[in-house]
């Protein structure tokens, strides 16, 4: 093996890697606050008293959850222009990103509003509090404990999902890796490092989840 090691155009290139990995954090939090909206609406739907909606929201969320990321995100970015519908990659991978952690939010906002029992909600009308107070005291929180693992772990998802947007050019870590390859040649260093980047973005953003989790939602030790 003769390859020599060299990570000085790496080091030369990591300012852009730091801000590639903010790109990423962006593309991530743009496409989890959207898949937490169609989470939402999508869990008012599916409960509705209208078959039509039902089936649409079980569709969606079949397809989405059946079909390859990068099947959706080129089908955004390359199939919507021939209907008129023309966007620049980074506005393409937070849809993309969004519509795809929706399906999954749909899924997980449900699970967590049916793990609370009606009884609670029946015990807090019997003692006169209020529709608001109810939902704030008696469906949030638990709820919100119930499905906080799984939503942290689809947003740790979401954010190394980012990586298939260097397939359309949109700016985050894997397409600013690319580039300094490119001009460099220095394949096992650039893509060791981002790796490693996207390793600790991981490990940090589990790290701070975990502590919202113990500070905010965790029951009180008695």
């Amino acid at each position: 093996m003769n390859y020599q090691f060299d990570f000085g155009p790496v080091i030369e290139g990591l300012p852009d890697l730091l801000w590639g990995c903010a790109g990423t954090l962006g593309l991530a939090l743009s496409g989890m606050v959207l898949a937490l909206v169609i989470g939402i609406g999508g869990v008012l739907l599916r409960d509705s008293r209208f078959a039509s909606l039902r089936w649409l929201v079980i569709t969606f969320v079949e397809v989405i959850r059946n079909t390859p990321f990068l099947g959706q995100i080129y089908f955004v970015f390359f199939a919507l222009p021939m209907a008129g519908i023309r966007l620049d990659p980074t506005l393409t991978a937070i849809i993309a990103l969004g519509v795809n952690g929706g399906a999954y939010a749909i899924e997980i906002i449900r699970g967590g509003v049916q793990s609370i029992n009606k009884g609670q909600i029946e015990a807090g009308l019997a003692l006169g509090l209020s529709r608001t107070l109810i939902f704030r005291l008696i469906v949030l929180k638990p709820a919100l404990r119930a499905i906080f693992p799984s939503l942290t772990s689809q947003f740790i998802m979401l954010t190394l999902t980012t990586s298939i947007a260097s397939a359309i050019s949109a700016y985050e870590l894997t397409s600013v890796g690319q580039a300094i390859e490119t001009n460099t040649f220095r394949s096992f260093e650039v893509y060791g490092v981002v790796t490693l980047l996207y390793l600790v973005m991981s490990w940090l953003l589990m790290q701070m989840f975990a502590r919202i989790n113990t500070r905010f939602l965790s029951y009180p030790l008695k």
